[in-house]
């Protein structure tokens, strides 16, 4: 099933990723991993504005005390708009200069998760982890095996956390306690990467599905709270790489996109790829959480 999807900003970005909508300034934030830069966009001008970072970044959530957590190749840093200034908080894998951090979110307990992945072209190992980065700023390591963690989202009552990794191809849910931020019982979901993708970037809509993205398939999959598959959208434009719910009422599913390592024939025939899309898929979301740190 295809869905009209409108490119809103044709940024040609090298791995568009990790959007996160600010309810309060009707804004959509977002990251350039490969052109390292944390990104404003503004649907109702048009106008984006641009931080550049000092490493590849993989991930950000906005504080909620203002500025934001962002977790570079160089470490986990808290980041301050107005003076564009840098605060390491720690470097968890300074020990494996072939890896670094990758997808991250901000959960409705106030923690920060990242996981990071083997950066390595083509021969990747299994060298990555899942983190989780309290309030009081320490980092847990929480998981470990992983090449390219990926796909963190919550269910509606933040006790279940999902997760994925793009080389392993398998999604999970993990039950979780918000009381200290910790994950157990893994299930895997029926995840086919053939026909749905390989799994990237996710999101909970408001009745509780799960949506991520087939980076490799063009594809938005939506999972039902039992696990099994609802719906697998097919997107106008290839490789998406992740999804946050914004807008007046949260009905907008915003999609990033990526070019990076693609094809130089599917990019001429695709040169929206890179872009940001807006889509309408006939249900809406909620708020994007904030870190508590």
């Amino acid at each position: 099933m295809r869905v009209n999807a409108k490119c809103v900003l044709d940024a040609k970005a090298k791995v568009g990723e990790c959007p996160v909508w600010a309810e309060d300034e009707q804004a959509l934030y977002w990251i350039d991993i490969q052109a390292p830069a944390l990104h404003r966009f503004d649907p109702a001008t048009g106008a984006n504005r641009t931080w550049r970072m000092p490493a590849l970044i993989g991930s950000f959530a906005l504080r909620k005390s203002g500025g934001a957590v962002v977790a570079l190749k160089t470490g986990i840093q808290l980041f301050d708009f107005a003076g564009a200034k840098l605060t390491l908080v720690g470097a968890p894998e300074a020990h494996l200069p072939g890896n670094r951090m990758n997808d991250g979110k901000a959960g409705p307990d106030g923690r920060f998760w990242v996981g990071s992945m083997d950066d390595r072209w083509p021969d990747k190992e299994a060298s990555a982890a899942l983190y989780r980065v309290d309030p009081d700023l320490s980092i847990h390591r929480a998981v470990g095996g992983l090449i390219c963690s990926n796909g963190l989202a919550w269910s509606l009552d933040g006790r279940t956390l999902y997760h994925s990794d793009s080389r392993l191809n398998f999604v999970c849910a993990y039950d979780y306690d918000p009381a200290i931020g910790a994950i157990s019982n893994r299930k895997d979901l029926q995840y086919d990467s053939e026909q749905l993708g390989r799994p990237d970037g996710g999101t909970v809509d408001a009745e509780d599905c799960y949506w991520i993205c087939g980076v490799s398939a063009g594809r938005l999959n939506r999972f039902r709270p039992d696990g099994k598959l609802d719906k697998s959208l097919q997107l106008p434009v290839p490789s998406p790489t992740n999804c946050i719910f914004g807008g007046p009422g949260f009905r907008t599913l915003y999609v990033t996109t990526k070019r990076y390592r693609e094809d130089p024939a599917l990019i001429k025939a695709n040169p929206l790829m890179g872009g940001i899309f807006a889509v309408d898929v006939g249900v809406a979301g909620g708020p994007s959480a904030r870190f508590s740190g």
